[in-house]
């Protein structure tokens, strides 16, 4: 029987998923990408969980993926298992927070991507590798790494497949912070505690339209939420009283 899974744990408002793979630097098997968005959409349903953390396990992040069936992988193309696991997470209805320490490479910066937010050790180390694979770096991945690094930087890594430190990562905005490897779960902490404190229908609707999700129908309906929940009242009055809002709105579903 593996032992490579993925598993949860919920803290408070906080869902944490972990990469396990004992012996392969947390790669990802195809049974655990198949397993993520089931996991994703059990969490995104949880009116409980504001936030998701995701991590690997004994200080590595992922170090890529367990190719397993060489001649499905190159069948599959863009409809790779590991693609939809990545999308799913990208389109997570919450805020996604990637804690990484250790190798995040492959499929592990694949999933990193996909997050909104990458707190980084400062051990951490990153790359591409399809090029020494003579793989086809999916669309919907290339696009999604270049957004966030830009043509240049998206090149540079797909180009040669270099592994770079954590950072040079930082610089090319492939991260959002770098700390010492023993901060990291508390920065973390300290970042999904903040959101977990915020207006739900304020992140909520960022992140839609951040992420090019929301069409015009689709915003002027997150306004219409603003002006029937009371949730900006309530924020106004918070702030005049100087005490913490008391938010309600919860996500009633796509009209």
């Amino acid at each position: 029987m593996s032992d490579a899974e993925l598993t949860v744990e919920v803290a408070g408002p906080v869902a944490t998923v972990v990469i396990r793979n004992p012996g392969r630097r947390n790669a990802m098997t195809p049974g655990m990408w198949r397993q993520l968005p089931v996991l994703l959409d059990g969490l995104e349903a949880d009116p409980a969980v504001q936030a998701l953390v995701l991590t690997g396990a004994d200080g590595t992040f992922c170090a890529g993926a367990d190719l397993g069936d060489l001649d499905e992988l190159l069948e599959a193309g863009d409809g790779s298992i590991a693609v939809a696991a990545e999308e799913r997470l990208a389109a997570f209805g919450k805020p996604t927070v990637a804690a990484i320490q250790g190798a995040c490479v492959g499929g592990g910066c694949q999933l990193a991507v996909a997050c909104d937010l990458r707190i980084a050790a400062a051990d951490a180390r990153f790359g591409v590798p399809p090029a020494r694979l003579g793989l086809v770096y999916p669309a919907p991945t290339t696009r999604r790494l270049a957004r966030l690094i830009g043509p240049s930087g998206a090149k540079h890594l797909l180009f040669t497949s270099e592994l770079i430190e954590a950072e040079r990562a930082l610089r090319v905005g492939l991260v959002d912070e770098v700390l010492p490897a023993d901060a990291v779960t508390a920065r973390v902490e300290a970042i999904t505690s903040a959101i977990a404190q915020r207006s739900r229908l304020t992140v909520a609707a960022a992140k839609e339209i951040i992420d090019d999700r929301a069409d015009e129908a689709r915003i002027a309906w997150w306004h219409g939420q603003v002006r029937d929940s009371g949730e900006a009242r309530e924020g106004v009055a918070a702030a005049n009283e100087r005490r913490p809002p008391r938010f309600g709105w919860a996500p009633p579903g796509r009209p």
